[in-house]
């Protein structure tokens, strides 16, 4: 059952390439402290994942149409272009604010929607949460394919932490990079605005066209 373990993991890895993840992680991560962006990836990962392995587990006890499986891609679409409106909308209405302050003689950039910002990172926490459960709905049937390569296509949830793992080294990988570019760039309110409006851009392009797909 190692080589099954191995098979996800790698299934996770490759699962988690895909522009609409790459995307989601982009806008969870702009702006955000290392701490802040571990989480947010690792719960994004583990939302995921459960709900993938979730309605795998369900399809492999009940039989549905194409029709049916293929609404999980409407979904995960429809998650990532939402996404990116949220963004535009926040840009076109000036509610991204910037703050440079000072703790322990360390500057510290906090980026922040609306007249004030917080420390408490468990509402984007959830939020990452929810939105990797909604997103893993369109993955099912690649899970199921994947799992038709094992000996015995049982989900449990050795295979849910081996999914897991895979997908959170590519998404804290990527969160990395992200971080990088918010210490280079996101340095003044006018690269902070550019930031997310690529990033709301591009949301909406990614979720279109695998609408259209």
């Amino acid at each position: 059952m190692e080589v099954g373990y191995f098979i996800i993991f790698w299934y996770g890895i490759l699962h988690a390439f895909g522009p609409d993840h790459l995307t989601a992680i982009a806008d969870f991560s702009i702006g955000k402290s290392v701490r802040k962006t571990v989480l947010i990836t690792v719960m994004f990962a583990f939302g995921h994942g459960l709900m993938l392995f979730v309605f795998a587990k369900v399809l492999q006890h009940y039989a549905l149409p194409e029709s049916v499986t293929s609404y999980g891609d409407i979904i995960s679409s429809s998650v990532i272009i939402a996404m990116g409106v949220y963004l535009l909308y926040m840009v076109t209405t000036d509610r991204i604010r910037l703050n440079q302050h000072f703790h322990e003689d360390k500057e510290h950039v906090h980026i922040y929607f609306g007249n004030a910002h917080s420390h408490d990172g468990n509402v984007m926490s959830v939020s990452a949460w929810g939105v990797g459960a909604l997103m893993g709905i369109g993955g099912v049937r690649g899970m199921l394919v994947t799992l038709g390569l094992l000996q015995s296509n049982t989900v449990d949830w050795g295979m849910v932490l081996a999914f897991v793992a895979g997908v959170s080294l590519v998404f804290v990988s990527f969160g990395a990079g992200i971080l990088y570019l918010n210490k280079r760039l996101l340095t003044s309110l006018t690269n902070v605005r550019r930031a997310f409006a690529t990033a709301g851009a591009i949301s909406v392009v990614v979720g279109i066209n695998m609408l259209a797909a």
